[in-house]
């Protein structure tokens, strides 16, 4: 029966091989694909540890007379090094039942073919993957687990038919018939999702499409009137705001906006303290779903003229919110103190840029904030909107 000391032996051998130009079939000159012992087992150094040695010494005596190895050991019965027999190569995938990677990797292309024109995203995932294969890197949030692999593409192809707030043990259950299944893989789902599709926030992936944890609410306040089952709302004549559920949105039949402008704001503190005499003032909850941007859009198409503008973070995040608000509903939002002079006014309460943030801000460049982002990348400020008096 094969041991561990055999199993890490050939994979790390094997870890070479398929890393490769052999493998690939690039090579120019034959390739030998070896090991120091003592770089993969530590303890057999001390050959005090009788008990590691011995059992090292055994493994690679087992592998030697299989043939699958070749083995230096000096005449102290010391294995110095030990190297991948090429010849044997199938028999020693074999030996410890490891699928051979080129059979990994026509699995893969398979499966990767079956979703690449689900949608958008699954298209960019799936053709980067392909090159990847084709190049021999490794393909991305693939964990030698075929089934999960696919149940991955699975969630970001039928995440997108959800039109209503989910709980997301309840779209588990649905799609795969398994209310766990779908937190295992979230991570996983999360991060192909953000790096292959348009979303300014990671955390808010799931959220912007209607996967949720707890139902949300919609809260606005200001000048403008709401209909609802044939009940009207004049909004102005209240103190505050008022919060909708969002399954209850759909319902709202018309909505007048009896002011100069509406106002989308990305923080609550900054919603609840803003004037809104003239302004109907939505609070977004640091992002917005397709059930906000479908409420933002009806009333756009009930109010022709109306001026629509975001109040988000001086920061990457708020122009990558209000890129992405600007792209969801089609509509032409212009920013509310987001500009230069406003970080000026309040850069005492600025904070350091992350090296993220750094990254991310110089992607935004050429889209039209090129003096501000100039600023904070020379000045190294980024400022949250919570400090400026709305």
């Amino acid at each position: 029966m094969k041991n561990k000391f055999e199993q890490a032996l050939l994979n790390t051998l094997l870890d070479k091989y398929e890393k490769s130009k052999s493998f690939t079939g690039d090579n120019k000159v034959n390739q030998k694909f070896a090991v120091k012992t003592v770089s993969l087992f530590p303890a057999y150094a001390d050959h005090a540890n009788f008990e590691v040695f011995q059992a090292v010494n055994d493994a690679v005596d087992v592998l030697v007379r299989k043939k699958l190895i070749a083995a230096k050991v000096n005449k102290a019965h010391v294995c110095t090094a030990v190297q991948l027999n090429i010849a044997a190569i199938d028999e020693a995938y074999h030996y410890i039942g490891r699928t051979q990677k080129r059979d990994l990797n026509q699995a893969m292309t398979t499966i990767l073919d079956a979703y690449r024109d689900k949608n958008d995203i699954l298209k960019r995932y799936c053709e980067t993957q392909i090159e990847r294969i084709r190049v021999n890197k490794p393909v991305q949030f693939f964990s030698a687990d075929l089934q999960e692999f696919e149940h991955i593409l699975i969630a970001v192809d039928r995440l997108f038919e959800v039109d209503s707030e989910t709980f997301a043990r309840d779209f588990s259950v649905r799609v795969f018939k398994d209310s766990k299944l779908f937190d295992r893989i979230r991570a996983k789902v999360v991060n192909l999702l953000f790096e292959y599709g348009d979303f300014p926030e990671k955390a808010q992936v799931l959220e912007s499409l209607n996967l949720i944890k707890n139902p949300t609410y919609v809260n606005f306040k200001g000048a403008g009137a709401i209909e609802i089952s044939g009940q009207r709302l004049d909004l102005s004549l209240l103190k505050s705001d008022i919060a909708i559920s969002a399954a209850l949105l759909a319902d709202v039949e018309n909505i007048v906006i009896t002011g100069k402008s509406v106002l989308t704001v990305e923080n609550l503190t900054s919603f609840h303290t803003a004037e809104s005499k003239d302004a109907f003032l939505i609070y977004l909850g640091g992002f917005h779903n397709r059930i906000r941007r479908d409420f933002i859009k009806k009333i756009h198409r009930q109010n022709p003229g109306v001026e629509f503008f975001h109040f988000g973070d001086i920061d990457a995040g708020g122009f990558y919110i209000l890129e992405h608000l600007r792209r969801q509903t089609g509509i032409a939002f212009k920013t509310y103190k987001m500009d230069l002079e406003t970080l000026q006014k309040y850069q005492a309460y600025a904070k350091k840029l992350t090296d993220n943030d750094w990254v991310r801000l110089k992607k935004l460049k050429g889209r039209g904030y090129d003096e501000i982002i100039d600023y904070m990348l020379d000045h190294n400020c980024k400022l949250e909107q919570e400090a400026i008096n709305p």
